[in-house]
């Protein structure tokens, strides 16, 4: 007892110093956790809900992609609110835009009504996510940029692969409804635990307001929307977003229903297994950017992206389907923060809110045209063409990423040059 006694005040001492000094890096952690627990709560609602207003199947897919374009629209007015008012208005703002968004599809009389509300909501996410990482981006350096982004990357994560299990069970015992009403006050306590708890990161005199911030503001963003090395990066991500909505989201559930029969349960479990090896490469692959580089991590993961989709197209079997998720799971993995850490160390002195709203934007926009784009081009020469078609752009994308965007930290090989 008494080497307890001895050891159980330093234990202490070193946990509240590594609070101190991890302080924002462990709220915004919660914030967006939270956030996106509850967002992947109704991930598997949304659908059915929508069924249960009577559309035809054509109109349902229009509760998803009305979130994807809310998310589209809102990334540079989360930049512009983190600018002008600082970081935790930006997150307050996200959490109550969720939390009534979700509240208007509980209560929807009609699917107008509902669709509404999925834009409000999506609206909040956006600015939660974008205004997470524009905190990100300020309280780190390049030497640890890539593990702190991979953390985030993985609590995110976490919270979509986790959220459907209370979700489905929250429908199942408390109707449809309940999960919006859960998100709602989820949406709530992001809001009340970035006032509460969350430092303000924007540096002291940063602040603009009125129609000079909003000038300044519009300015960097088409500054950062022409500075070559974060459109690269953009555009890498673009794809992986454009992938993972219209191919991994979309396609491959029917491809793999149709060629090789498979059963809801089966696909279920293969998505699933997706979602866990990218959270337990998520950390790894961070410290894999720290040490060695960006550049070395961003562009091989579009290989796997690209050879993930192949093995999805010409699976003949439920193992080789697997096979497939895994290494799909990978690159999503060992892609998934050094992007972020990327587009944050090339965002010009000053501009990081315009930087990273820019950068999400740009994602955000392969969200929303990916399952349209790729919907099409499956009715027209077939889902396995198509597979094999984005897999060579995603490829395609990376190799110029490869050879056209400078490195801007090269780990263990040499010092830190910053893209001007």
């Amino acid at each position: 007892m008494g080497v307890i006694t001895r050891r159980t005040p330093s234990t202490l001492r070193f946990v509240t110093s590594w609070y101190r000094r991890q302080r924002v890096l462990v709220w915004i952690s919660a914030i967006v956790g939270i956030n996106q627990l509850g967002f992947g709560s109704i991930v598997p609602i949304v659908p059915l809900y929508a069924q249960a207003y009577g559309v035809p199947e054509a109109l349902i897919g229009l509760a998803i992609a009305v979130y994807g374009l809310a998310r589209f629209t809102s990334s540079a007015p989360a930049g512009w609110v983190a600018d002008r008012s600082g970081r935790r208005w930006s997150l307050f703002l996200g959490g109550m835009l969720t939390a009534l968004g979700n509240t208007i599809c509980a209560i929807a009389p009609n699917y107008p009504v509902f669709l509404a509300g999925r834009f409000v909501a999506g609206s909040g996410a956006s600015m939660v996510l974008t205004s997470g990482q524009i905190v990100l981006a300020d309280i780190t350096e390049p030497a640890t940029r890539g593990r702190t982004m991979a953390i985030y990357q993985a609590v995110f994560l976490f919270g979509v692969g986790f959220g459907p299990i209370p979700g489905g069970i929250l429908a199942q015992y408390g109707g449809l409804s309940l999960p919006f009403w859960v998100y709602a006050i989820v949406g709530t306590l992001v809001a009340v635990l970035a006032f509460w708890r969350l430092p303000e990161t924007r540096q002291a005199g940063a602040k603009s307001t009125g129609r000079e911030g909003e000038f300044v503001f519009g300015r960097q963003f088409v500054a950062v929307l022409r500075h070559r090395p974060l459109l690269l990066i953009g555009v890498v991500t673009f794809g992986n977003f454009f992938a993972r909505t219209g191919a991994l989201f979309t396609l491959v559930p029917l491809h793999a229903e149709r060629e090789i029969g498979l059963a809801p349960a089966q696909i279920g479990l293969g998505l699933a297994a997706v979602s866990v090896v990218s959270l337990l490469m998520a950390y790894p692959a961070g410290v894999l950017v720290d040490l060695f580089g960006r550049k070395v991590v961003i562009a091989p993961a579009t290989l796997f992206s690209g050879l993930g989709l192949v093995g999805f197209a010409f699976a003949p079997s439920y193992p080789w389907f697997l096979v497939a998720c895994v290494v799909w799971a990978m690159a999503s993995g060992i892609g998934g923060g050094a992007p972020a850490a990327y587009a944050a160390d090339v965002a010009p002195p000053g501009m990081t809110a315009a930087a990273m709203s820019a950068y999400r934007m740009l994602s955000e926009l392969g969200y929303v045209i990916g399952p349209t784009l790729l919907g099409v081009a499956a009715g027209w020469v077939g889902i396995r063409a198509t597979l094999v078609a984005t897999a060579v752009g995603i490829v395609s994308l990376g190799f110029l990423f490869w050879l056209a965007a400078p490195e801007t930290y090269r780990g263990r090989r040499g010092a830190t040059p910053r893209s001007s």
